[in-house]
């Protein structure tokens, strides 16, 4: 096992300060750090190996880079991006746990912000229409019927009324932006944690955040 130690006195370069979303952006898209799940609490205990936040911790208390021996070609990962994604793996049940960090990486893989759907406003809108020579027409269903009459006589015609609905509606807008403040959570915990922690080597996270509401 080789450990490489931090030599008093060796020029550094200065650290690259980012947001932690294109953190996030750079360890999965470009250095494609893989996220190592934490195995569930029924195999935890099975002589599976250490976790990742033992793994943390000890590179934490020994100020150091440990390489295990094992082949890196050229093109392996960045150590801080395989910092990154640890932490990512750590998110708390209460955040969201592994559905989450599951999220935060194929969100950040793909360069993307969850959609909270900008511009979405409720429409009242026909449930089903046709097209024909004439254009576009509500399809209506018959409601009742009524008795009416025309020229001195009884007759019996059908009550139409045409089904509509919110498009899109309201709880799914409403959803859609509840989607986007838990991820906007879990990004706040990821920069705390590689903020504390202090284990990225050529990188530090700046207070630089999405906006919690852009909707507003």
């Amino acid at each position: 096992m080789t450990v490489h130690q931090n030599i008093p006195g060796r020029s550094t370069k200065a650290r690259r300060a980012l947001g932690v979303q294109a953190l996030l952006e750079w360890a999965f898209r470009v250095e494609k750090a893989q996220l190592e799940l934490p195995m569930p609490p029924d195999e935890a205990n099975e002589g599976h190996g250490f976790g990742l936040e033992y793994v943390l911790l000890q590179r934490a208390q020994l100020g150091c880079r440990i390489d295990g021996g094992r082949y890196k070609p050229e093109a392996s990962t960045h150590e801080d991006a395989e910092t990154i994604a640890a932490i990512v793996a750590g998110l708390p049940d209460g955040l969201g746990g592994r559905r989450m960090a599951i999220r935060v990486a194929e969100l950040a893989r793909a360069g993307l912000t969850p959609d909270w759907m900008p511009g979405a406003v409720p429409r009242c809108v026909p449930v089903e229409t046709r097209r024909n020579q004439h254009g576009e027409r509500s399809v209506t269903v018959v409601v009742g019927t009524e008795q009416v009459f025309n020229r001195g006589r009884r007759r019996t015609v059908e009550v139409l009324a045409c089904p509509v609905a919110w498009s899109p509606h309201p709880e799914q807008i409403a959803a859609a932006r509840r989607a986007y403040v838990e991820w906007w959570q879990a990004l706040g915990w990821v920069k705390d944690g590689m903020a504390q922690c202090d284990l990225l080597r050529h990188h530090k996270v700046t207070e630089v955040m999405p906006k919690v509401d852009p909707w507003q």
